[in-house]
């Protein structure tokens, strides 16, 4: 606190300094100083206000922020400064146009004459606890694996129809056509209308995403929305739309304001566009891309297909130069003569082997003549044979009377036993 010391005599105008605000006069006047310090100090006992307004200008310089309030009902505006250290600890995404509120101390600059609010703290209007609900909500769908990449849908190459959710008359259902018809004009669409901010938006959402979803001919949704505040924003990141959009079996595209938005549809859709234009940009593929992408395929193909045609032509003319196709006739000739001596050799060998064969036989033939009852009964012997075909070889088994067949070189005859005779006697009686 300035303090201001008196130094006059008597009959003597004070100076400036030590005349106090309120004891000032025509001939006695404060200083500047004086009554900007007196303003300060006065200005300085006052608490803490929680204030609420719509931020007008946001200027950033040296890491401190210089920025003015106005009221939300009249034209009523303050300045205010948020040092560096304070807005370490602000939401990071607050800007001009945000509704807020904030606890500021007044804060009066002597040397300037300056009057403004020093912000302690600063907050979004009603969105303090559903940004803190939305973000408990979207760790939960995180940890339900609804953002994984790999639940996630591909989007078809090139979709027949495309269903498109969005607002009647919206400059966003205009860039979607506009930009999917520029790069495909034979796209299709199907669009259904809905609210795109307010009560009306999860129901009308939910229930025109049923009636695409069901469209067989359907083989793409875009959900599309120009960009707006948090507040306006938040039936995009409603539970039942969020787990609607994750049981869809039609690939869905979230196209929800701009690149800075992020509604939690943006993590469960199959694919996120930043824009309206870029969901249009990434459905379709773009016909002169295709049609160059064609284009240069086919060359690659003919270069391909030239190359190898050439190179199996030179490998037929490689082989049609070798010996063997050249001139095939002596191969044949020498072959020929090889197999008329391999023949020859084979005739040989079976000749002797029948040779062979046969004075094998022969001797074979002679040791079975000559082991033959036959031959025995040649040179004048006789086999005697009991009733049956039994041959008598003990004179004992021949008593008298026994019926006898004797068999000779040349037939049998039958005979009768006289029983056994002694050593030089007759042999039998007929």
């Amino acid at each position: 606190m300035t303090v201001f010391e008196v130094a006059t005599g008597p009959g003597e105008t004070p100076p400036a300094d030590a005349v106090a605000p309120r004891d000032s006069t025509a001939d006695a006047p404060t200083s500047v100083a004086r009554l900007n310090a007196t303003i300060r100090d006065f200005v300085a006992r006052w608490n803490t206000v929680w204030v609420e307004g719509e931020i007008t200008s946001w200027n950033l310089r040296a890491g401190n922020v210089f920025a003015r309030l106005k009221d939300t009902r009249s034209d009523a505006q303050i300045s205010i400064r948020i040092w560096s250290s304070v807005r370490a600890r602000i939401p990071s995404d607050l800007g001009v146009g945000d509704h807020v509120v904030a606890a500021v101390k007044s804060d009066y600059f002597v040397k300037s004459g300056d009057f403004s609010f020093a912000v302690s703290a600063m907050k979004h209007v009603g969105l303090g606890d559903q940004l803190e609900r939305l973000e408990k909500l979207r760790a939960q769908l995180r940890q339900e694996g609804l953002f994984d990449p790999a639940r996630k849908k591909r989007l078809p190459f090139l979709p027949h129809v495309i269903g498109l959710i969005t607002g009647e008359r919206s400059d966003a259902e205009k860039d979607v056509h506009r930009n999917a018809e520029l790069r495909w004009p034979q796209v299709r669409f199907r669009t259904e209308y809905a609210a795109v901010q307010g009560e009306r938006c999860v129901p009308e959402t939910l229930a025109a995403l049923a009636r695409l979803d069901a469209d067989p001919e359907v083989d793409v949704i875009v959900i599309a929305r120009g960009g707006g505040d948090p507040q306006t924003l938040l039936g995009f990141s409603d539970e039942r739309l969020v787990r609607a959009v994750a049981a869809a079996s039609t690939p869905v595209v979230s196209a929800i304001g701009h690149e800075n938005d992020h509604p939690l549809l943006d993590d469960v859709a199959d694919l996120r566009a930043s824009t309206p234009t870029d969901a249009a940009k990434r459905v379709v593929p773009d016909v002169g891309e295709q049609r160059a992408l064609i284009a240069q395929l086919r060359s690659r193909a003919t270069t391909r297909l030239t190359h190898r045609v050439g190179h199996d032509i030179a490998q037929l003319e490689q082989l049609r130069s070798r010996p063997a196709l050249r001139s095939p006739d002596p191969i044949i000739e020498n072959r020929a003569q090889e197999l008329w001596l391999l023949l020859s050799r084979g005739r040989d060998t079976v000749a002797r082997q029948l040779d062979s064969a046969g004075r094998k036989t022969t001797e074979l033939r002679a040791s079975l003549r000559a082991l033959s009852p036959a031959a025995t009964l040649a040179r004048g012997y006789a086999i005697a044979h009991l009733e049956g075909g039994v041959i008598l070889r003990d004179a004992a088994d021949a008593p008298a009377g026994t019926a006898l067949t004797i068999t000779v070189d040349r037939g049998s005859v039958a005979a009768v036993s006289d029983g056994e005779v002694s050593e030089g006697g007759p042999t039998a009686t007929t």
